[in-house]
């Protein structure tokens, strides 16, 4: 038999101790006196006394039986095998081929294999059902002929063990497809294993490391190795837990890069965040920074939509800009502004990633939004107490600062005929600018205070009008531009700063039949015969022409006050802005400046 059908595996026997013999002087050779232990005094030798002669007679009989009881074992484990000898995990000391074969026969004959399982539960496999057979070839009766009879003690001191391919023989097919069959691979009826993993956040806990478990769903592979050396062993029971047969988690609740993501999230979910707006707070915490976060499985990820969707929630919330406003007027009648873009706006690309950078720095803080616009105050009426109040229906306006009225005065708005109308709406002031000039195609007409505030719309002085109030608007007004006098403009520029309200509207009931003159006394709607009228436009007069993409200008006053006459047909009716017009809206330098889209003189 060769190698290849069976595996001697032997353990070496401790060394021996080896036993010193005595060695005896021969007869009849002379010794020095006094030379050997066994002379006496007076060089006499000492001769061996009777008992010592007994001694060394019984140890000679007793090394020949034990010599020949070692012999006599030997010569019995011709025909057996040695104690301590195992063949395919089963103990044969003592026994004769023949004596195995008939265990091995017996074993497979209604042999069951047991299968234990996770859970107290347990399958098995009938050796009918894979096919099982013992099945011989010499290789019991070769391992026998190699043994020495008489190496039986250091054999038994080491023993021997043996694995043969050919005791058992089986299907390997059915026996896959018994395994196969089993309920513990059958995976609706297994737990797979899972890792350990990050918990979901709890309010006042915030995320904790849920434990790995185990599961119950074998490694296919391990599972037929085991089950085939098992058959091959004819072994009765298999536990898969032992053999090591189940899946294992990857992830544990020791593992250190979970540890460092548990730390990650709960430093991120700790952060507040306390919003200032006014005499109102908004919190941000955990129960909302929870949501945002995520990881890729080495670090945690704040989402970027998630804290843009909590900044347009304030900004729905807190904006102001584009929303009606309420006012109680001068005259005690309370009115509702519904356009304009005077307001608080946050500028939500700004705040959300100021919000980030706080999240994942993990610095928990009070903080006021970022704004794109400001307004005067938080609350309701976000306009304040100091505001240019302007009554396009009475042609009137008001000028307060911290609440106490500075100046009020007359004006002349937008041709309402011509389509020119200045639209109502609060706006913020976009600048201010002295000595401006309005230019525009064809014309360059000088202002002395220059105050838009809705894109090319503005406050002005208009020093070329004898009168202002009254109805002059409605035939022979601005292209959309707050005409004032002298006077009452220079109040206003003095006393105005950039962003402060300007805030227009119509109410009816209010409009006047009686102008007022550029030193502020009164006037017929008619100026006298010897004042220069505001006449008709006629096509000879002074035009103020059509805007192209740059605005119409306001053209150059003569001595007495010129008419403004009907502007080319291209140009546009003033209209309400998109958005906050920005510094420098409607004018060029601080030396030049065009009117806007629908603004005039």
């Amino acid at each position: 038999m060769t190698d290849s059908l069976f595996k001697k595996k032997e353990i070496s026997p401790p060394e021996k101790e080896t036993v010193r013999g005595r060695s005896r002087k021969k007869p009849g050779l002379a010794e020095p006196a006094g030379t050997k232990a066994g002379e006496q005094e007076g060089g006499e030798k000492k001769r061996p006394s009777g008992n010592r002669k007994k001694i060394l007679l019984a140890g000679g009989i007793l090394a020949a039986a034990a010599a020949g009881a070692y012999c006599w074992i030997g010569f019995t484990y011709k025909t057996v095998f040695f104690n301590g000898t195992v063949i395919n995990g089963m103990n044969v000391s003592g026994k004769s081929p023949d004596q195995v074969k008939t265990m091995i026969a017996q074993g497979a004959e209604g042999y069951v294999l047991v299968l234990e399982e996770r859970g107290g539960r347990s399958e098995s496999i009938a050796g009918e059902d894979i096919s099982l057979k013992a099945e011989f070839d010499g290789s019991l009766e070769e391992i026998l002929a190699g043994q020495n009879p008489f190496a039986w003690l250091p054999a038994w001191i080491s023993g021997s063990e043996y694995e043969i391919r050919t005791l058992v023989n089986y299907e390997e097919e059915k026996l896959n497809e018994a395994l196969e069959a089993l309920d513990c691979m059958d995976e609706e009826k297994i737990q797979k294993p899972e890792n350990a993993r990050i918990s979901s956040y709890e309010t006042g806990t915030g995320y904790v490391i849920i434990p790995e478990q185990e599961g119950d769903e074998p490694d296919g592979e391990k599972l037929k190795e085991a089950a085939a050396e098992a058959v091959s062993r004819l072994e009765r029971t298999l536990s898969l837990e032992e053999k090591d047969v189940y899946r294992k988690p990857e992830v544990t609740a020791e593992d250190e890069g979970l540890k460092a993501l548990l730390e990650e999230y709960n430093r991120c979910a700790g952060v507040t965040v306390t919003y200032t707006l006014g005499d109102r707070t908004e919190v941000l915490d955990g129960d909302t920074i929870s949501q945002w976060l995520y990881d890729d499985g080495s670090q945690v990820i704040v989402s970027e939509e998630g804290a843009a969707e909590y900044v347009q929630t304030l900004a729905t919330k807190y904006n102001t800009a584009y929303r009606a406003k309420s006012l109680k007027t001068s005259y005690g009648t309370e009115v509702t502004i519904s356009r304009g873009n005077y307001g608080w706006r946050i500028n939500q690309s700004a705040e959300k990633e100021a919000l980030l950078a706080m999240v994942r720095s993990g610095e928990s803080g009070v903080r006021e939004p970022e704004y794109s616009q400001k307004a005067a105050s938080h609350g309701e009426n976000d306009y304040g107490d100091t505001y240019v109040e302007i009554n396009l229906t009475a042609q009137h306006l008001f000028f307060y600062k911290d609440g106490k009225l500075l100046v009020e005065s007359d004006f002349v708005s937008g041709n309402e005929s011509k389509g020119w109308s200045t639209p109502s709406g609060a706006y913020p002031l976009t600048y201010k600018e002295r000595n401006a000039t309005l230019k525009g195609e064809g014309y360059s007409t000088p202002v002395s205070y220059w105050m838009p505030f809705n894109g090319g719309i503005g406050l002005h002085d208009a020093s070329w009008r004898s009168a202002f109030g009254g109805t002059i608007y409605k035939t022979n007004g601005s292209h959309g531009c707050i005409n004032l006098p002298p006077a009452v403009a220079k109040v206003i520029y003095e006393n105005i700063s950039q962003g402060d309200p300007v805030l227009c509207y119509e109410l009816a009931g209010t409009e006047q039949t009686g102008t007022t003159k550029t030193d502020g006394t009164p006037a017929e709607t008619k100026p006298a015969e010897t004042a220069p009228a505001e006449t008709a436009p006629a096509e000879t007069a002074p035009a103020e022409t059509a805007p192209a993409e740059t605005a119409p200008a306001e053209t150059a006053p003569a001595e007495t006050a010129p008419a403004e006459t009907k502007p080319a047909e291209t140009e546009p009716a003033p209209s309400e802005p998109a958005g906050p017009a920005g510094p420098g809206a409607g004018g060029s330098s601080s030396s030049e400046t065009a009117a806007g889209p629908g603004a005039g003189l």
